[in-house]
């Protein structure tokens, strides 16, 4: 069989026509992706009972939320190599094996130390899918329907945030925390159809030179043809540019960015969704069932966010809705932060807004990173932005537990989340680079 290169196999991927193949792909691996949300905010909704059942204090709660998220780092490190050596899917699948397993256990263990651990091995898994997941999403679609595509299967991410908060208003009260870490093992049951149904990305195949390129193509190629839903747009061939020192340049220019505007995205995120519920119940004194009527309304929001975002995203272009996400975000936490919040209720409101906008701009760096890497390293480029990306899910929480100790202090916090999410609005707008409709070899020779 004749090798097959990369620049034929991307330009056979334009050609194929929307179909319900990739509807198929994008309900299984979207599934994975919804429960990864799912599992990474269930410790925030179970935290509060925790801290009564088991008798420990502020500092242990830290260590609880944070176990997870250095785990998520971790796992963003591993996931990159992980991807780019033995492939996307794979790499999901061990994944999903890592995040779900670890979920059934906590739901029988009886003390915070052994939680711990095992929320750590949990977030190794979650920090790793939803990464080599995106990058295998942005590799089987072309240019012009990229963005809806990848974002209406990033938009279940946001889905799973929202079913976490749902589920948890309503199994906590009745049943207690156990169940929920029950239900979050239930992605295991998606190893086989995934390694059954899934074929391997052809990019990652045809960058690695392997004999099964051929195979898989075709395969696919007879799937979206006997399955058509939309033929593709006329699209002109682009060649690759070989110029290598400059792209080693651009990619790290665009690493610097990417840094600062995934590290300040998430951190923002996660100070509020990681600790809101026990601010409700602890600083302002609300009932437990209202505290997650609260988040539950946070989480709405953000599933709102990142559906208008999926509209938008092809129109408006990348860089706009992203940093309109992260402005938007910091206006309502400064407001919030200048008005001295005493009230519960007015915290909550101003909450939800901001996780409207910073929300969006989470689910659209899952999109944006990928696009901004060659497919020999797009998955350890993406595991890099991974890195600053836990590293605000680790460092968001911190922030919010250190300097919440009473009402200044939250408001001190808010201020310093809103400065984040504003200047990371001006760094992306400034210096970032528009990927809009233009083909992965186009934009990452």
């Amino acid at each position: 069989m004749r090798p097959v290169h990369l620049p034929e196999i991307a330009e056979r991927i334009e050609r194929l026509p929307l179909s319900r193949w990739h509807l198929m792909v994008r309900l299984l691996i979207g599934t994975a992706t919804l429960f990864d949300g799912f599992d990474q905010l269930l410790i925030s909704y179970a935290l509060p009972v925790l801290q009564r059942q088991w008798g420990f204090g502020q500092a242990t709660a830290t260590l609880l939320i944070t176990a997870g998220a250095v785990g998520m780092l971790v796992g963003a490190l591993l996931a990159g190599t992980l991807a780019d050596t033995i492939g996307r899917i794979r790499a999901v699948v061990a994944c999903i094996v890592l995040y779900s397993v670890p979920s059934l256990l906590m739901a029988f263990v009886d003390d915070p130390q052994t939680f711990m651990v095992l929320r750590f091995v949990q977030g190794v898994g979650i920090g790793g899918e939803v990464l080599a997941a995106a990058v295998y999403m942005s590799e089987i679609v072309g240019a012009a329907r990229r963005g809806r595509f990848v974002l209406r299967y990033e938009v279940v991410f946001a889905a799973g945030l929202l079913c976490a908060a749902l589920v948890s208003s309503w199994v906590i009260p009745a049943w207690g925390w156990r169940p929920l870490f029950v239900i979050g093992a239930a992605p295991v049951l998606l190893v086989f159809p995934l390694l059954r149904w899934v074929p391997e990305s052809p990019r990652w195949l045809a960058a690695r030179g392997s004999a099964r390129t051929e195979a898989v193509m075709a395969r696919i190629e007879a799937a979206t043809a006997a399955s058509a839903i939309v033929a593709p747009p006329e699209s002109p061939a682009v060649e690759p540019e070989q110029a290598e020192p400059v792209a080693r340049g651009r990619y790290a220019r665009r690493t610097v960015v990417l840094a600062v505007v995934c590290l300040s995205a998430f951190l923002v995120n996660y100070a509020l969704s990681s600790w809101m519920p026990a601010i409700y119940t602890g600083l302002f004194k609300v009932p437990l069932a209202d505290a997650l009527r609260y988040s539950l309304y946070s989480m709405v929001a953000s599933f709102l966010g990142a559906g208008v975002l999926a509209i938008v995203v092809d129109r408006a272009g990348r860089r706009i809705s992203l940093a309109v996400g992260l402005a938007g975000a910091g206006a309502a936490l400064a407001v919030l932060a200048l008005t001295g919040p005493r009230d519960g209720g007015l915290v909550a409101v101003f909450v939800t807004v901001s996780s409207l906008f910073i929300s969006a701009t989470n689910i659209g760096l899952y999109l944006y990173v990928p696009e901004l890497y060659p497919t020999r390293a797009r998955a350890l480029g993406s595991s890099v932005a991974g890195v600053f990306i836990r590293l605000g899910v680790i460092v968001g929480p911190i922030l919010v537990g250190v300097l919440s100790t009473g009402f200044t202090g939250f408001s001190v916090a808010l201020g310093v989340l809103a400065a984040v999410g504003m200047l990371a609005a001006i760094v992306l707008i400034v210096f970032g680079e528009e990927t809009t409709a233009r083909r992965l070899e186009e934009l990452s020779p």
